[in-house]
């Protein structure tokens, strides 16, 4: 079974700090995610001056008139501090990953020498975009939020065309709301993208508390992916719908306790450990009562107790119309020897 990369998304809790952001990185770290992720973006290359807030980004920011690139702004980690934000990462012992959310930043991060492209769910129509990371031929995550089946086959098709072999390709399921409500999720839809397109599949994750990343996982995902923050009352659009350090913490080891518990060859025997029980647990035949030598046994002289190192309640039929050897007593642990 291939071991579920846990990406921690920082994305832009940092709001806009490198001091935040490195201790972030500290956090994921000792959550025991395999990666940490955050955004690149050159606000002017990403909105224009007209381009308005979600209604989450509304809510959670509690800013109303503030524009969509007027937010960015304040969020944004200048492109400079990605050398030594990647740099802290190596340091302290966690992969670094950054989504591009424009062209310019995509090619900033390629001659950083990142290894895995991440494709957001806002630039699943992008076809420049999509078409330059397929070139590029390294690993690719896409997102999926807010798209159908159709949506998907073109981004993959995009790639195709640039000849990124399927099995590069991990497409993650995800509804593109924040908090996602837990009948929004729909989580078999992750299977489906599987089974439809012959890809990876993985689940990024938009719901309060960490039950359905922890069910992909049990489902199949191979990576799944989780907003986290040092404080969800922080000021910021992400805030509110990421989880706490001690909650990712908590996450990490739910997926690697299922790792664990589906790491079976699926054939249903005891385990070494489970086996020692088996005389504890089960029954085997005794008597009812003291019988006498040569008394015929029927079902009527039959007490089934533990342990069940005896003969086994299932072969019972093989002693009904057996006679004794001797005089036994009652509650004997009936052997094949004292029968006749």
């Amino acid at each position: 079974m291939r071991k579920v990369l846990i990406i921690a998304e920082a994305g832009v809790n940092h709001n806009g700090s490198l001091d935040l952001a490195k201790q972030l990185v500290e956090v994921a770290h000792e959550a025991g995610a395999d990666i940490i992720k955050f955004q690149t973006c050159f606000p002017e290359l990403l909105v224009s001056e007209a381009g308005q807030k979600a209604d989450y980004q509304v809510e959670n920011t509690g800013i109303e008139e503030e524009s969509q690139i007027e937010m960015i702004r304040k969020i944004n980690l200048p492109p400079e501090d990605f050398a030594e934000l990647r740099a802290h990462c190596d340091a302290v012992g966690i992969k670094f990953l950054s989504t591009a959310f424009d062209m310019r930043s995509l090619e900033m991060l390629n001659d950083m020498g990142i290894d895995i492209f991440k494709i957001p769910s806002g630039e699943i129509t992008n076809l420049p975009y999509i078409k330059r990371i397929g070139e590029i031929g390294k690993e690719v995550i896409l997102s999926t939020g807010m798209a159908n089946m159709d949506d998907i086959g073109a981004a993959l098709a995009v790639l195709d065309v640039t000849g990124l072999s399927r099995d590069k390709i991990t497409v993650l399921h995800c509804t593109t709301d924040y908090p996602t409500a837990m009948a929004d999720v729909n989580l078999k839809a992750m299977r489906t993208i599987m089974d439809e397109f012959g890809v990876r599949g993985g689940y990024s994750d938009h719901t309060l508390g960490t039950e359905v990343p922890i069910a992909a996982s049990a489902l199949g995902a191979s990576v799944i992916e989780k907003h986290f923050t040092l404080d969800r009352t922080m000021e910021g659009p992400d805030h509110a719908a990421s989880l706490e350090p001690d909650e990712l913490s908590a996450m990490v080891r739910g997926i690697r306790n299922i790792e664990a518990a589906m790491s079976g060859n699926g054939m249903k025997i005891p385990t070494e450990r489970e086996s020692k029980n088996i005389p504890i647990a089960r029954r085997s035949i005794h008597l009812v009562d003291d019988i006498k030598v040569g008394t015929v046994l029927t079902a009527d002289h039959f007490l089934m107790l533990r342990p069940g190192d005896g003969i086994s309640p299932m072969d019972m039929d093989q002693c009904i119309g057996k006679t004794l050897n001797a005089d036994l007593p009652k509650h004997h642990k009936l052997t094949f020897e004292d029968l006749g």
